[in-house]
């Protein structure tokens, strides 16, 4: 048997190992490289934006070509200008290098002058990470003057608590009853959310971040049950707040830059023809669900939601343009005025409560029960009809919009006005157009074509 030489065994196997660990080591170099690139790119992402550059500005007061160098600092898109109270002369300015060209006494001077204000600006930045404070544009010119920094911090539910102060005092005046009782839900929540997360029961505004906004969001589907758009409300609630700290200067950086506030779309809940026909012929042996499906089915006929149906009175039944009642009512929402015929059902109803003790007392058009009363009663109004569905006094506007106006050939833009809306867009949401109208519209559209169109020969 011939037998290997030593030496070629060992480089065989020398060979192989050499491939083999230098297969192993590129792996572990390649993994290393893809770490560093992440890791780099998350510290870009959350490191601040930060130029600054040297420029002349036009004067008025300065004659010839003389113009002052300013210089300008921009942290995170907002800007700062600080005047040098030093002249340059517009021809012999570089704009790209942001100095003077030239190799004269004076060139020399100006641009070691930038050259030094430069670095001061970096140290002034370093400083202020050091003393843990705000690298805003104006806390470096502050730094570069020699001016004190305020110390004080915005702490997010002080602000939060103020705003709410402020809208329970205009209550009746700008805002409704309902939206200050949603403002200081929405304060609960996140009070809430604050001790959940962070175990605090304040936090410096500054500290507000995407991570935050992500974190709150989480914390309203998860902990509290909220459905999507549930939670967006909440959330728009708060941007209200951060949008004033924003625009009080308080705030650096919006927390809410690229986070999605979109809402998803809801199907709207609606009577059919059939349901409401149902509801208008039953008979219910307690008076007070015959006066519930009464004030209901007056929604239904008018669009009104609840708010409005409840301070209706008498003095906005007026007599319209074509001779006929209307209701003339400024809605509550929208402090929009909302004008709508009246149509025969919703007068019966009307005229059937005239002279009612309650409607004569406080002049009222319906002797209307509280909201979460006419709900409770609507649910067992429902079973008794055997309508499956969740009936509350909202669903009445929605039926309005679809079953009773829009499904009969009411354009969208009429049916609008009548819900005073402020835009067609709102009106879109609300309106559903029912399989029923569909199979009308394109039946019509199939007579149409076939007085046209001469059958296909096969």
């Amino acid at each position: 048997m011939e037998l290997t030489p030593f030496y070629k065994r060992r480089t065989k196997t020398y060979a192989s190992h050499s491939l083999l660990t230098l297969y192993k080591r590129a792996t572990i170099d390649f993994r290393c490289t893809i770490n560093l690139i992440l890791s780099s790119f998350k510290v870009r992402k959350m490191e601040k934006s930060f130029g600054l550059f040297f420029y002349l500005k036009k004067s008025k007061k300065l004659n010839g070509n003389e113009r002052p160098v300013y210089l300008r600092v921009t942290v995170n898109g907002v800007a700062c200008d600080i005047s040098l109270k030093r002249k340059c002369d517009s021809n012999s300015w570089n704009t790209n290098a942001g100095r003077m060209d030239g190799k004269t006494e004076q060139a020399k001077s100006l641009n070691s002058y930038l050259d030094v204000l430069q670095r001061k600006v970096y140290e002034a930045r370093k400083q202020l990470e050091q003393n843990d404070q705000p690298v805003t544009a104006e806390n470096i010119k502050k730094v570069l003057l020699g001016q004190e920094i305020s110390t004080h911090k915005y702490m997010i539910m002080q602000i939060f608590k103020h705003h709410n102060d402020q809208m329970s005092q205009l209550v009746g005046i700008e805002y409704a009853p309902g939206t200050i009782e949603r403002y200081n839900t929405s304060y609960k929540h996140t009070l809430s959310f604050l001790e959940w997360k962070y175990k605090v029961l304040d936090i410096d505004i500054n500290k507000l971040d995407y991570e935050f906004i992500s974190e709150y969001e989480f914390w309203f589907k998860s902990v509290r049950k909220c459905d999507h758009n549930t939670t967006m409300k909440y959330l728009s609630n708060f941007r209200k707040i951060v949008n004033r700290c924003l625009l009080n200067g308080w705030l650096e950086r919006d927390p809410f830059l690229r986070f999605k506030m979109t809402k998803r779309e809801v199907e709207r809940v609606v009577l059919t023809e059939s349901e409401l026909q149902v509801l208008s012929t039953k008979q219910f042996s307690a008076e007070r669900l015959n006066l519930v499906r009464d004030i209901f089915l007056f929604s239904c006929y008018t669009g009104l939601a609840y708010a409005d149906v409840q301070k209706l009175r008498r003095s906005e039944i007026i007599i319209g343009v074509d001779g006929e009642k209307w209701v003339v009512s400024r809605r509550q929402k929208t402090d929009i005025t909302a004008k709508i015929p009246l149509l025969p059902p919703a007068l019966k109803i009307i005229n059937q409560y005239s002279n009612h003790p309650q409607c004569q007392l406080k002049d009222l058009i319906l002797p209307i029960l509280s909201n979460q009363k006419m709900n409770a009663y609507l649910k067992e109004i429902a079973d008794l009809c055997e309508i499956p569905k969740n009936l509350t006094f909202h669903i009445a506007r929605h039926t309005f919009a679809t079953t009773v106006t829009l499904s009969n050939g009411v354009p969208i833009e009429t049916v609008s006005k009548m819900l005073g809306h402020r835009n067609l867009k709102t009106t879109q949401h609300y309106a559903k157009i029912l399989d029923v109208k569909i199979s009308e519209d394109m039946k019509r559209l199939k007579d149409k074509i076939a007085n046209w169109i001469q059958p296909f020969n096969y």
